[in-house]
């Protein structure tokens, strides 16, 4: 089965853009960004899961408010602290929830993400 990013990122509108060329060039991001993408791709997974009643995304704490306003905020500040456009930050995301979907790893890092946004004060 494959990942459908923009069903999973349909809970957040304001980065569901339509792909572009232009998208391909994406630049370098640091630990603090590559982390950031990661736990707004693996939150939009859970919060689209939990929309449709999975039972393992139940298991998880409520993402649809919490989740989408980590993933807009994270989106905009990497936006800014990089330069990349919108097409850009929503190819990257979508490329990493492929990851996270295609490898099984989301059970792996919810905890720490779920640890991040707690620290956010989101």
């Amino acid at each position: 089965m494959t990942f459908n990013p923009r069903l999973a990122f349909s809970l957040f509108p304001a980065l569901l853009l339509a792909q572009s060329p232009l998208a391909a060039q994406v630049p370098q991001l640091n630990l603090e960004q590559q982390t950031a993408l990661k736990c707004s791709a693996a939150f939009a997974i859970v919060a689209d899961g939990q929309a449709r009643g999975n039972a393992e995304a139940q298991a998880w704490p409520a993402m649809a408010d919490r989740g989408r306003e980590f993933f807009v905020r994270s989106s905009a500040r990497i936006m800014d602290e990089t330069g990349m456009n919108r097409d850009q930050i929503s190819a990257a995301l979508s490329a990493e929830a492929q990851k996270l979907w295609d490898e099984g790893t989301i059970e792996r890092v919810m905890p720490g993400c779920l640890m991040l946004l707690d620290a956010s004060g989101i």
